[in-house]
C-alpha cells in the first residue's frame, strides 16, 4: 500500500533571497513557470532560421592572382641611355594598379566584352519559387520542372535564356520588360501593362521602330529553354550602373607585404558568371599593360627618330669644323693631359645631353616636383660642376690647344650621342614586337563548387540565440509589468486574511481541462483530479485544508462553505468539487451544490446533465430528492445549477433558497456551494449570508494586491466574514514560494 502526505512547513524569511538582491529562486521560478513560451519562440525562431537558410540564395566566390613585377615603365626597360646613371626610378605601387584595376577603365571594357549591361532571369514564385527551382536543376540536369499548381508563368527549374543583344530606346533604359516563352522557340516581349510589343524567334534577330522613339529596339536570343508560358524578365541597365554592379561585386587585395601578388575575388550567385567575369578582367588588364608597354615603347622610339637627324648634323658640323682648323692650322698633337681632359669632358657632356633629353620626355608623364625629374635634376646639377672643373683646367692650356679641345670635344660628344642612340633604336625596335608588360596571371579563376554563404548552420545557430533572447526579454518583461502577488504571506499580512491551503499547480488537472473542452457537453465517467490521481500533490494540498476546516468549524453556526473567488479563472470549481470528494474520503457525508446559476459547469465536471437543479428546487419545480444526483464514484450528492433563469440574483434572494438549506444542511455534514466571482456579480454576496465559512480561492500570479483587498471590502460590506484564503496553482518552485515555503512528497515504497 502507498501512504501519501503533504507537509508544507514555513521558515523565516532568508537573507540570501530578500528583496534587496537577485532572487535565484525566484528567478529560476519564473523561467520554470514560462519554460512553455520560452520553448515556442525559440521553436519558431529555430523554423524561422531553418526556413532563411534553405531559401537564401547560395553565393559562390571565384578568386584569380596576379603577378605585378616592381619593374621600370618602358622608357626605363628600354633604356638607351643605359649606363649613364638614370636607372633604379620609375618603378609603380601596388596599392596604385589595385586602384587602376577596380577603374572605370577596366571594368567599362569588361562589360562591354561581357555584354554586362543586358539583364535576364526567369520569373520565380514569390519567396520559395527561387529555392525550389534550384532544388529541381540541382537533380535534374536538361529537364524542365512541372509547373506547382498550374502556375505555368513561374519557372519551377530547369529554365535558360541567354539574350545577346538587347537595344532599347534611350527612355526605357532600366525599364523591366518581360518575355513569354511560346511554342517551338517564338516568344513575345510584352511591357509592364501586357501590351505586346513584339513577337519574335530563338535565333532570329528583332528589330522594331518604337513609336515616338528615336531608337529602333533590337533583340536577339540566342538560348530559350523554357515551358510555353513562362515569364522572363528583361532589362537593359545603364553603362555606369553595370559598371558600378561589377566593381561592387569585385574585391582586390594584396597577398603578402611587398610581394607584388594581387588577389581577385568574386562574388555571385551563378558560379559560372562569377568565373567568366573575373577571368575576363584579368585578361583586360594584362592586355592593357601589354599595350601600354607598346605605347611607351613607340613614343620613345618617335623621340629617337627625331633626335637622330638633329644629332647627325650636329656631328657633321662638328667634323667639318674640326678638318677645317687642323687644314689652317696644320697638324696639331695633343698631350696626354690634353687628352685625359677632352675624355672626361666628353663623358661629362654625354651625360647631361642624354640627361636632358630623357627629362623632355618624361615631363609628359610627370610633372616638375615629381621625384623622378627631381633624380635627374640632382644628376645634371652634379655633372655640371664636374664639367666646370674640366673647364677651369682647360682655360689653364694654350689657345691653340684650347681651340682644338673645343672642336675635338663636340665631335666626340656628338659621334657618341649618335652610336649609342642609333644602337638603341634597334634594339627597341626588336623589343617593340615582343613587348611584355609588368602584369602577368598567376592563377587564373576556375567553377567554384561550394558556396560560401549561407551558413546555415550559423544562421540556425543564431537564430536560436535570438529566439531564446527574444523569449527571455518578453518572459522578464511580462515578470516586471506583471504585479500579481505570488507570496502567500502578502495575502496575509496586508489582508489580515489567514491562507488556509496553498494548492499545488497540476500537470494532469491541464489534462483533465483539456479533455472537458474537446465536447461542449459531456456524459460520462467524472474528470475529477481526485479520482483520478489521489496521490497529486495538489490533492494533498486539499487534505490538508480538510485538517484546517476541521478546527474552522468548531463553533460554526451552520455547515456551509461557500466558495467563490475575485475573479473568473481562479479554480473555484477545481476547488469546490476536489474539496467535496476529499471531505468525503474521510467519512463524511457531503452535499455539493453549483450555486453558480449563469455560468455553473460541474455538472460537465461530473458527466451529467444541467437539468433538474438549484433553480428548479428554489422555483418548487421539482422535489429535493430529483434534484439531488448522486455521484457514486466520489462518494457525494451534488446538484446542478438547473435551468438557467433570467434573474439568478432575485432567484437566490428568494426565502425557498433559505428554506432548502435549512433543511438540506441537517441531512449533511458539510454543504459546500460554488458560488460566482463576488466582483462580478452580487450572487456571491447573498450565498455568503447563509454561509457559516465563506472561503475565497486565489489563483498565484494572477491578481495585484488592489484587486484582492476589493474583494475583502465587497465580501465585507455584505456582513460576510472571510474564513481565509486558498492560495491556488501554486508552482512547485514558484517566484512567491521563494521565501521559506518548502513541500515535501513522501510515499511508503511497496
Amino acid at each position: 500500500m502507498v501512504d501519501n502526505f503533504s507537509k508544507i512547513e514555513q521558515t523565516p524569511d532568508n537573507d540570501q533571497f530578500n528583496d534587496e538582491g537577485i532572487n535565484l529562486r525566484e528567478l529560476i521560478g519564473t523561467l520554470l513557470e514560462n519554460k512553455g513560451l520560452i520553448i515556442s519562440i525559440t521553436a519558431i525562431a529555430v523554423v524561422i532560421g531553418i526556413v532563411k537558410a534553405i531559401l537564401q540564395v547560395p553565393i559562390y566566390q571565384a578568386d584569380a592572382m596576379l603577378q605585378v613585377e616592381p619593374t621600370r615603365s618602358s622608357m626605363m626597360s628600354q633604356d638607351p641611355f643605359s649606363g649613364m646613371g638614370g636607372g633604379g626610378y620609375g618603378y609603380v605601387p601596388v596599392g596604385a594598379e589595385m586602384v587602376v584595376i577596380k577603374s572605370r577603365m577596366v571594368m567599362g571594357a569588361t562589360v562591354d566584352r561581357l555584354n554586362l549591361e543586358v539583364v535576364s532571369y526567369p520569373k520565380y514564385f514569390p519567396v520559395i519559387g527561387r529555392a525550389m527551382a534550384r532544388s529541381f536543376a540541382a537533380q535534374n540536369l536538361d529537364k524542365l520542372a512541372s509547373p506547382w499548381l498550374n502556375l505555368s508563368e513561374y519557372a519551377w527549374g530547369g529554365e535558360v535564356i541567354k539574350v545577346d543583344t538587347l537595344d532599347v530606346p534611350d527612355s526605357w533604359i532600366g525599364r523591366a520588360l518581360t518575355l513569354i516563352a511560346g511554342k517551338e522557340g517564338y516568344f513575345e516581349l510584352v511591357d509592364s501593362a501586357g501590351n505586346v510589343i513584339v513577337n519574335g524567334e530563338v535565333g532570329k534577330p528583332v528589330d522594331k521602330k518604337i513609336t515616338g522613339e528615336n531608337n529602333s529596339l533590337r533583340l536577339f536570343v540566342s538560348v530559350l529553354k523554357a515551358r510555353s508560358g513562362t515569364h522572363f524578365t528583361l532589362l537593359r541597365q545603364s553603362h555606369i550602373s553595370a559598371i558600378w554592379g561589377l566593381i561592387g561585386s569585385l574585391s582586390v587585395a594584396e597577398k603578402g607585404q611587398g610581394l607584388g601578388i594581387l588577389s581577385f575575388t568574386m562574388n555571385s550567385a551563378s558560379p559560372a558568371y562569377a568565373m567568366q567575369t573575373l577571368n575576363e578582367v584579368a585578361q583586360i588588364y594584362v592586355r592593357m599593360d601589354v599595350e601600354k608597354k607598346s605605347v611607351e615603347a613607340q613614343n620613345t622610339l618617335e623621340f629617337l627618330e627625331k633626335q637622330l637627324p638633329t644629332i647627325k648634323n650636329q656631328l657633321e658640323i662638328a667634323t667639318d669644323a674640326l678638318n677645317e682648323y687642323r687644314l689652317e692650322k696644320g697638324s696639331v698633337d695633343l698631350g696626354i693631359e690634353t687628352k685625359s681632359i677632352l675624355s672626361g669632358v666628353v663623358s661629362v657632356n654625354a651625360q647631361i645631353t642624354l640627361l636632358e633629353q630623357k627629362k623632355d620626355e618624361l615631363r609628359g608623364s610627370f610633372t616638375p616636383f615629381h621625384p623622378v625629374i627631381v633624380s635627374i635634376d640632382k644628376q645634371i646639377d652634379r655633372l655640371k660642376s664636374q664639367l666646370k672643373k674640366h673647364n677651369n683646367k682647360i682655360s689653364e692650356l694654350p689657345e691653340t690647344q684650347q681651340i682644338i679641345l673645343r672642336l675635338s670635344r663636340d665631335v666626340e660628344v656628338n659621334a657618341r650621342l649618335y652610336s649609342t642612340m642609333l644602337n638603341n633604336l634597334q634594339t627597341i625596335k626588336v623589343s617593340k614586337a615582343g613587348t611584355v608588360g609588368d602584369v602577368r596571371v598567376i592563377d587564373y579563376a576556375i567553377m567554384p563548387s561550394n558556396p560560401i554563404k549561407p551558413i546555415k548552420r550559423n544562421i540556425v545557430m543564431i537564430a536560436f540565440f535570438i529566439g531564446l533572447l527574444l523569449a527571455l526579454a518578453l518572459v522578464f518583461l511580462r515578470k516586471a509589468l506583471h504585479h500579481g502577488i505570488e507570496d502567500p504571506d502578502i495575502i496575509e499580512k496586508q489582508l489580515n486574511v489567514p491562507v488556509y491551503a496553498s494548492v499545488l499547480h497540476s500537470e494532469k488537472q491541464l489534462q483533465l481541462n483539456r479533455e472537458l473542452k474537446k465536447n461542449k457537453t459531456y456524459f460520462g465517467p467524472p474528470l475529477v483530479l481526485a479520482l483520478e490521481d489521489v496521490d497529486d500533490m495538489a490533492i494533498e494540498s486539499l487534505r490538508s485544508l480538510r485538517t484546517t476546516l476541521h478546527f474552522a468549524f468548531l463553533e460554526a453556526k451552520n455547515n456551509i462553505i461557500m466558495i467563490t473567488g475575485p475573479s473568473p479563472g481562479v479554480g473555484k470549481s477545481f476547488v469546490s468539487s476536489n474539496l467535496a470528494i476529499v471531505l468525503a474520503s474521510s467519512g463524511k457525508k457531503i452535499l455539493l451544490i453549483d450555486g453558480d446559476l449563469r455560468k455553473g459547469l460541474l455538472n460537465k465536471v461530473f458527466g451529467i446533465s444541467r437539468e433538474n437543479g438549484l433553480s428548479d428546487l428554489i422555483s418548487n419545480v421539482i422535489k429535493p430528492s430529483t434534484a439531488i444526483h448522486r455521484i457514486e464514484p466520489a462518494k457525494i450528492d451534488f446538484i446542478p445549477t438547473g435551468a438557467i433563469p433570467p434573474n439568478p440574483s432575485e432567484l437566490l434572494l428568494h426565502e425557498n433558497f433559505g428554506l432548502l438549506l435549512e433543511e438540506l444542511g441537517q441531512k449533511y455534514d458539510h454543504i459546500i456551494i460554488d458560488s460566482p466571482p463576488i466582483l462580478a456579480v452580487t450572487d456571491a454576496s447573498i450565498i455568503g449570508r447563509m454561509a457559516s465559512a465563506t472561503l475565497m480561492v486565489i489563483r498565484s500570479g494572477e491578481h495585484p494586491l488592489r484587486e484582492l483587498e476589493q474583494s475583502v471590502k465587497r465580501l465585507k460590506q455584505n456582513d460576510i466574514e472571510i474564513k481565509g484564503c486558498i492560495f491556488n496553482d501554486v508552482r512547485a518552485v514558484s517566484s512567491g514560494y521563494g521565501y521559506g515555503k518548502y513541500f515535501y512528497q513522501y510515499d511508503y515504497q511497496k
